[in-house]
């Protein structure tokens, strides 16, 4: 009995440590996911500079593409994703918004009303969500539910961060290529799912 006990205790043992440094990696990818909000208006920022106001849809392809990039990168970091899985990533990104928002402008004749933004963010947020859901699914990060909702979640999110940058002052007549800062908390905020329920099996640290 006592050998059987014993046995018992030493191969509960490891389950444990496993446990807690699932709930760490977790609790400090959400922490680095929080900090990735920079990405939306360093992106913006970067496309401003570079490719001046998106009205028009080569500017549009062009600022998608880079802004894209600039949050695929961080978004890459916070996830702590490496190698492949990090440099599918940023591709999966850029390109996705690449074709994206030049849709999603066109879509709206370059307006910047609200609805406008609302519209553009639903095009571009389930564009993104579905690209990067089928990443997540081909390299089996996401579990089984995360790709298949990711999309709508995305969607979701970026309309809502378009209506908050819309309504605290920021000038959305200059046509930026993504929402400001507070719009952009909120939208990594609403999208916390994803370094949450990453698959710890995956290449994410």
């Amino acid at each position: 009995m006592s050998q059987h006990t014993d046995s018992l205790d030493t191969s509960l043992h490891p389950v444990a440590p496993s446990r807690h440094s699932g709930r760490r990696r977790a609790a400090l990818r959400t922490g680095r996911w929080m900090l990735t909000f920079v990405a939306f208006p360093a992106g913006g920022l970067a496309t401003d500079l570079i490719v001046g106001p998106v009205d028009a849809a080569p500017a549009a392809a062009a600022g998608g593409l880079l802004t894209g990039l600039v949050l695929g990168l961080v978004q890459a970091w916070g996830l702590g994703l490496h190698g492949r899985d990090a440099l599918g990533w940023v591709l999966v990104t850029g390109a996705a918004l690449a074709v994206a928002l030049p849709v999603a402008t066109t879509a709206v004749g370059y307006g910047v009303r609200r609805s406008d933004l609302v519209v553009q963010g639903l095009v571009c947020g389930f564009a993104l969500g579905a690209a990067q859901g089928v990443f997540l699914r081909m390299r089996r990060l996401g579990g089984r539910w995360l790709p298949a909702v990711w999309p709508a979640l995305v969607a979701a999110a970026w309309a809502v961060a378009w209506v908050v940058t819309s309504s605290v002052g920021v000038r959305v007549d200059e046509q930026f290529s993504v929402f400001g800062s507070s719009g952009a908390l909120v939208a990594t905020l609403l999208t916390v799912a994803l370094p949450l329920h990453l698959d710890s099996r995956g290449s994410a640290a």
